[in-house]
Parts: C-alpha cells; structure tokens; sequence
C-alpha cells in the first residue's frame, strides 16, 4: 500500500509538472486547466490515493464500476471535506452512455463529457429533473470524419450536429452546457485534431459565450490540447499506470 501511494504521488506530481510547462510555453496559468483523473479499471484504493494528494476530480467510463466505486468512495469522504456543504470528490462520466444507464450516471456523476445525440439530452434532462440533481455536460464532438460515417471510432457527434445538440443542452431544464470534449483520432496528428475542436469550440462560444470548457489531451496528447485552450485534460496511464491485466 505505501508503495503504491509513492508511486501515484510521484506520478502525480509528474504530470502536475507536464500540465505547468505546457501551459507556460502556451503563454497560459496552470491554473486555468483541470486534472481530471481517469481512475477506470483501479481500485476505489487509488481514488483515496489521490484525494490525499489533494486531486479532486475524476474520470470513469463504465456505469458499473463507476457506481460502485463512487459509492464506495463516499464512505470516506469526511476524510477529505472540510465542511458538509463540500461535495468531493467531483465525478465525470466519459464513456459512451446508453440511454438505459442515465439513471444511474446520474445519481453521483456531476458532469457528463460524452453527450453526442438529441436522445441522450433528452434522457438525462428527465432522469436530473427526477433526481434534483442539475447536471454539468459536455457535448462529445467526434473528430474523425470516416468513423462518423461508418460508426466506428470513439463516439462522438459529427461536427456539423454539435450547435444543434449544444443548443438542446442549453435549452434543458437541469443541465448546463459547459462545453465540448473530444478524443484525438487514431492514426492523425493530435495537434490538427485539436486546432479543429478549438475552431469549433469558438463557434460554439459566440452562440453559448457561458460555455467555455474544452475537453481534451490525454496522458500522451496533453500538451498538444493545453496549446489550443484546453481547460481539462484526462489522464490515466500517466498517473496510475496501463490497464492491469485480467483475471
């Protein structure tokens, strides 16, 4: 357990530090960029790893593991919250999400980064209006062209549906838009990719100026996606290492 714990903080200062020079050599604050700490396929025993290392928000791409982890998380969390009032930590759910599993996303993430369709608005407006829980999303943005048409690739909305589900977001009664996210394609540059979310991204700003988030820059792209305005970066293998074999 002791090792484990000094190597997630020297993981963890390490990307802290990959975070402040990319956004110094982009003219830009540390400050202004998120962690988020993709923590699928480990143990709720790494999350508490990282909240004593004063990371507080955090990535999951499956329902299942992710209720179950978020809850077993929550048992703990006096040992991190300074008051009652003081929510921590803070779940994002990433993965493509079904519709039939909105209920539960719901009932501990706080935002959602991989909306990508009308029908998904729609089931996550209803299931945050039955919960009373408002809802932070991101709309996904799929940023390879031929995926889109043969639906394969990473999820995501085609560029040109992206203001239209925007707009839905926005127009909800319990969720707020806060900005898009995406996923550079296999094979192609990140940089282009994400000079192409950051295009997008402006659109989206003249039309919706309070969504200002931008998604984007995992553990091997990250400062390539801090260099077009990233404002959250998800990182797992960089912090906690590859996917642990199966059992």
């Amino acid at each position: 357990m002791a090792d484990r714990a000094a190597e997630i903080a020297a993981n963890l200062a390490a990307v802290r530090g990959r975070i402040s020079a990319a956004c110094a050599a982009a003219g830009r604050s540390a400050d202004e960029v998120a962690l988020v700490a993709v923590t699928k396929f480990r143990p709720a025993s790494d999350v508490l790893h990282l909240l004593r290392l004063g990371q507080r928000v955090f990535g999951e791409n499956r329902d299942q593991e992710a209720s179950a982890k978020a809850a077993e998380v929550a048992e703990f969390a006096s040992e991190f919250t300074d008051t009652a009032s003081d929510p921590l930590p803070e779940w994002h759910f990433i993965g493509q999400l079904q519709t039939n599993k909105v209920k539960s996303v719901v009932s501990y993430a706080d935002v959602v980064e991989s909306v990508d369709r009308l029908a998904l608005v729609a089931a996550l407006d209803k299931a945050a209006v039955r919960a009373g829980r408002p809802i932070r999303c991101f709309v996904q943005v799929n940023l390879d062209a031929e995926a889109v048409r043969d639906g394969s690739g990473r999820g995501g909305a085609h560029p040109d549906e992206v203001l239209r589900i925007a707009d839905a977001v926005a127009g909800s009664a319990s969720l707020a838009l806060s900005g898009l996210m995406a996923v550079a394609p296999l094979g192609v540059a990140p940089t282009s990719a994400f000079e192409r979310l950051a295009t997008l991204a402006a659109e989206l700003r003249g039309i919706h100026p309070d969504a200002v988030s931008l998604s984007a820059g995992m553990s091997g792209d990250l400062e390539a996606a801090i260099a077009v305005g990233a404002t959250h970066v998800r990182i797992g293998s960089a912090l906690l290492g590859g996917r642990p074999p199966l059992r």
